[in-house]
């Protein structure tokens, strides 16, 4: 078990210091590694999902629904109720809400999953990415932009909150991350299948995600002004332990298969993606707390990733 979980998380530690120190010495600069998480986002990415989901048999997909209503359940579910409780309990601005919950409810699934999801499960892993990606492009975003951009458009332009959600939706579906792992369902679905060339054509590129993304991270972490405070720590116990850790509890009581319990539970505890950062620095707000509970979030998950692939086996 030892060996297992050093095998899925050292690489994640060596890459992201590795990235952390290429930022220390000045080789990359944020900038720079926006422009690396850039090419992950629309061209390595794209290309694993693709082929890893048009080269898995059918049957296989069939077998892996439950996964992805869980998945759907803990990011969707979890965003929800993170707004709420922030907004209603904590008596938070929407926007800091909103940030919140995409903070908590979305893992840094096209990052952080190819490295430790592939070894791990490398029968399910590229749909386990693919649901994220899918479900944070098509639902969270769209929900923390009504919330973000509010009722203000630009050039004292208007738009209403369904006008937000729908241009959002319309911007993500035309993303290659979305679009993609679709098509391939799609095909999939008619019989075709892929050709052995084309695979190792597409995968050259797509195989470079996980070590580019993770560089990338750590280049941006060492970029982030980072504190300590009661969000930071709220966020960052609820992003990598409560909420994997309810949702685990809920498929082990309904008895559910105990690698689909495991697939879902690490999934869910991969830290934070750095779209919460994006989003608090274009409007403005929270931008230390999220950048915070994305560098704890990503530096503990070593720890609590690994906690949950001991528990689930």
């Amino acid at each position: 078990m030892l060996e297992t979980i050093v095998t899925a998380l050292l690489p994640i530690v060596v890459t992201l210091l590795l990235g952390y120190f290429a930022g220390l010495r000045h080789d990359f600069s944020q900038d720079q590694a926006s422009v690396l998480n850039r090419m992950v986002m629309l061209y390595a990415l794209p290309l694993l999902l693709f082929t890893g989901i048009l080269s898995t048999p059918l049957s296989e997909i069939s077998k892996s629904m439950d996964v992805f209503l869980w998945i759907s359940v803990g990011m969707v579910g979890g965003f929800i109720l993170v707004f709420l409780i922030s907004r209603f309990i904590f008596k938070s601005d929407s926007k800091v809400a909103a940030l919140r919950a995409i903070a908590i409810a979305g893992p840094a699934v096209p990052f952080v999953g190819t490295p430790v999801l592939g070894v791990l499960f490398p029968i399910d892993a590229d749909l386990a990415i693919a649901a994220g990606s899918i479900l944070m492009n098509l639902i969270q975003v769209p929900l923390a932009l009504v919330f973000l951009v509010g009722n203000g458009g630009t050039a004292g332009e208007k738009k209403s909150p369904l006008q937000i959600a729908f241009g959002s939706i319309k911007n993500a579906v035309l993303q290659p991350v979305v679009w993609a792992p679709i098509l391939a369902f799609v095909l999939l679905l008619i019989g075709l299948d892929m050709p052995k060339f084309l695979k190792g054509s597409f995968m050259l590129l797509g195989q470079a995600t996980g070590g580019v993304a993770l560089f990338a991270v750590g280049a941006v972490l060492f970029a982030q002004k980072v504190s300590v405070s009661r969000e930071v720590i709220i966020n960052v116990l609820s992003k990598n332990i409560v909420l994997p850790a309810i949702i685990l509890c809920a498929m082990f009581l309904l008895g559910l298969p105990a690698a689909d319990n495991g697939l879902v539970s690490v999934t869910l505890a991969i830290p934070t993606a750095s779209i919460a950062v994006i989003f608090a620095v274009e409007y403005k707000t929270a931008e230390q707390e999220m950048a915070s509970t994305l560098f704890w979030s990503t530096i503990l998950s070593v720890i609590t990733m690994g906690g949950f692939i001991w528990i689930t086996g």
